[in-house]
């Protein structure tokens, strides 16, 4: 059974004025919302950033405001440019039956959408860190490793008179050493804060390389098989600290979905327009009746204190974000495949 982002029947076609941070904003927001259509949006500066960020969404750019009044399909115009002479000229030019956002309430709604904006990255960070906690088990092992080998061995070094065996042993502790950098380097990497725009050519592969590296800290990985399948030149644009955020949910709940041992498969695969991540187990399956819920906030089927409810939710508002899709196929008692499939364009650099 899948199940992806609803489709409206009859969605409310709004038209967008300015296409500075205020414009840019409504894109990134109302092009996740299935029961809006975006029909254009202009911008009498032809470099305004939201005009590039639309292109990458599909949505067009309007040369002419002329044909954004002449559309027969408006039915809300979005004024978010701060001028009143476009206040006025677009009351003065609209056809009858046409809403027009403007003035105080346009910066209402631009209000609105910093603080949902900002919401959704507290949202998001929140459940990261909360999430850090269950790693402790895992960091407290592979640190106490190396720093026991390294403890031995410098004890060692302390009475050893042979330079050869010194050279070696230091050696080995310069390898603990960075293997144990390289584990903080990780937990670094994964807690930090993503900037909201910060976007890069992201090597897919390597990405879910990173996560199945950094999952293994939040669960045990015993008795459970790992193969990989991956697609040559599996790459996009986007943000690098979100999608290894997705992705390590993503393993991490397939892990746990096989509490007795199983198979995790990683699978991409690669068109011209799009890639695709296809992560499966042969775990417990999801209810069907539970399908429909699993993408809502703080909707969890795990025990108290073993999830936030999040983690699915902020999955959902990422892919959406890069302007793609998340589905899940599942049946009780075989296992889950969940596949995320992005545009290769989703963001500018």
């Amino acid at each position: 059974m899948n199940t992806s982002r609803p489709v409206s029947a009859a969605p409310t076609r709004v038209a967008i004025i300015g296409a500075g941070r205020g414009g840019t904003a409504l894109l990134d927001l109302l092009h996740q919302i299935s029961a809006i259509d975006i029909i254009g949006i202009h911008d009498r500066d032809p470099s305004a950033p939201g005009l590039q960020r639309a292109r990458d969404l599909h949505i067009p750019v309007v040369d002419q405001i002329d044909d954004l009044f002449r559309n027969r399909h408006t039915q809300l115009v979005m004024d978010v440019t701060g001028d009143p002479a476009m206040d006025q000229q677009l009351h003065r030019e609209i056809r009858p039956g046409v809403d027009i956002l403007s003035g105080s309430a346009s910066r209402v709604v631009w209000e609105l959408v910093r603080h949902e904006s900002a919401l959704q990255a507290e949202l998001l960070h929140a459940e990261k860190l909360a999430g850090i906690g269950s790693f402790a088990a895992g960091i407290t092992h592979d640190i106490n490793n190396p720093l026991q080998l390294i403890l031995g061995l410098a004890e060692n070094l302390a009475e050893e008179t042979d330079l050869h065996n010194v050279h070696e042993q230091a050696r080995e502790i310069v390898d603990a050493v960075k293997r144990t950098t390289a584990i903080c380097r990780d937990l670094t990497s994964y807690a930090r804060r993503s900037a909201t725009h910060q976007q890069s050519l992201v090597d897919i592969n390597s990405k879910l390389d990173d996560a199945l590296r950094i999952a293994r800290y939040a669960v045990g990985f015993q008795d459970i098989t790992i193969i990989k399948r991956y697609a040559p030149e599996a790459t996009l644009k986007g943000n690098p600290d979100e999608l290894l955020h997705v992705f390590v949910n993503l393993i991490t709940n397939a892990v746990q979905a096989m509490e007795h041992g199983g198979t995790l498969t990683l699978r991409t695969t690669a068109e011209e327009t799009a890639v695709s991540v296809h992560v499966s187990d042969t775990g417990c399956g999801i209810p069907p009746e539970l399908l429909n819920e699993i993408f809502e906030p703080f909707f969890t089927t795990k025990p108290p204190g073993k999830g936030t409810g999040l983690g699915l939710y902020n999955i959902k508002h990422v892919i959406h974000q890069l302007h793609g899709t998340i589905t899940v196929n599942s049946e009780v008692g075989s296992g889950s495949t969940f596949t995320i499939t992005l545009p290769r364009a989703s963001v500018t650099l």
